[in-house]
Parts: C-alpha cells; sequence; structure tokens
C-alpha cells in the first residue's frame, strides 16, 4: 500500500467527558461498580475513562456517592 493510499485510523472526538483517576487502581475500582460502570463508554488509557454523551452530571454524581470529591473543569 502507497503511502498516499494509507488510511490512518484516527478519531476526533469533541466535548467530551473524561474521568481522569491518579492510579491505574482506582478507574478499575470505578468499572467495577455498576451504576457507574454503565456510565462509561470506553478505557482509553489506564487512567482515562470516556463517559457516555449526555451522562456527566450522572457520573458526577455516582462519583459523589462514591465517596469521591471529582473536580470538575469546563
Amino acid at each position: 500500500m502507497t503511502r498516499a493510499n494509507a488510511r490512518t485510523p484516527v478519531k476526533l472526538h469533541k466535548n467530551v467527558t473524561l474521568i481522569r483517576t491518579s492510579e491505574p487502581v482506582i478507574a478499575e475500582e470505578l468499572l467495577a461498580r455498576k451504576s457507574l460502570g454503565r456510565l462509561i463508554l470506553a478505557r482509553l488509557s489506564e487512567t482515562v475513562l470516556l463517559v457516555k454523551p449526555d451522562e456527566a452530571d450522572a457520573a458526577v454524581d455516582e462519583l459523589r456517592k462514591m465517596g469521591h470529591t471529582p473536580r470538575v473543569a469546563r
């Protein structure tokens, strides 16, 4: 395949909600919690979770119920 014909699998996401944890084990704990896990669309790295569209507020509520104090950046 020539370079001109090669396709690079790249996605650009706009206006997404991410949960970034300080440690991978915390991301594991969040995914294990069914009420929060259903709001997660994908795990992007060991410490970054992609929240489903329109579920940001629900994710913040669930994090608070779990005892976390999320810092929300808009």
